[in-house]
């Protein structure tokens, strides 16, 4: 087995931002474990798909196994799945707060311990969470405590695991996007989302692929929570 290359592990990966962080890994030669419920196999013998709800540890545990069985160690794992739900806080069921918590917070949970343990082993290792910025800057109209709520869980997360991590080689970040133009957004939605932003316009998927490689190789950025929202959080 050669186990010289990197391995990136990316959940949330069939579509929008993280099929883009796996072809974006992938150029760069990283060999990817792929994860998303509906996530098909690949041709592409050095990404390695493992479908199935992130929330389940047994699907954050096979995803480990296939990393080592198939490629032999884990560098990166990029937290990507979440679910978004906007509606009136009275307005949310006992179910999508679960579905929310278990998506966001036990998905996070899962992966990341087990990655973290093996990253342990080489005393080297990346981990980026993918958040919002709706975290620091709620919007009137666009109701969002879920993701509030579970989204700025990780952004406390990454900062107290980048220090409780970092003398051991590891570094953790994360990644805050405004609206981005993914397949969720509908085209008549985005003059809306669009005005949302500062700089009059939707973020696009290459945005935030670009923002998690520039924390990939910033080798000295440990706890930084990276805002890529057309200043959004900065204000209006």
């Amino acid at each position: 087995m050669n186990t010289s290359r990197k391995v990136v592990v990316i959940t949330g990966a069939s579509q929008g931002i993280g099929a883009g962080l796996v072809k974006a890994f992938r150029d760069r030669d990283y060999r990817v474990v792929a994860n998303s419920r509906s996530i098909k196999p690949s041709s592409d013998a050095d990404i390695v798909t493992v479908a199935g709800d992130i929330s389940d540890r047994a699907v954050a545990e096979q995803m480990v196994k296939e990393a080592l069985s198939r490629f032999g160690r884990i560098d990166t794992l990029v937290n990507n799945a979440g679910i978004f739900l906007a509606k009136p806080f009275t307005a949310f069921t006992q179910e999508e707060y679960a579905k929310a918590l278990s998506v966001n917070l036990d998905g996070f949970f899962h992966i990341t311990q087990l990655a973290i343990a093996e990253m342990e082993k080489q005393r080297s290792g990346h981990v980026v969470n993918i958040t919002t910025s709706l975290v620091d800057h709620a919007i009137d109209g666009v109701p969002s405590v879920l993701a509030s709520l579970t989204k700025g869980g990780l952004n406390a997360a990454t900062k107290s695991l980048a220090i409780e991590y970092a003398k051991r080689g590891i570094r953790v970040n994360a990644v805050s996007p405004g609206v981005i133009k993914t397949p969720m957004h509908g085209p008549e939605t985005h003059a809306a989302l669009a005005s949302l932003h500062p700089v009059g316009r939707m973020g696009e998927i290459g945005d935030i692929v670009d923002a998690v490689l520039y924390l990939e190789s910033a080798g000295f950025v440990t706890g930084e929570i990276l805002h890529v929202d057309g200043g959004q959080s900065a204000g209006h």
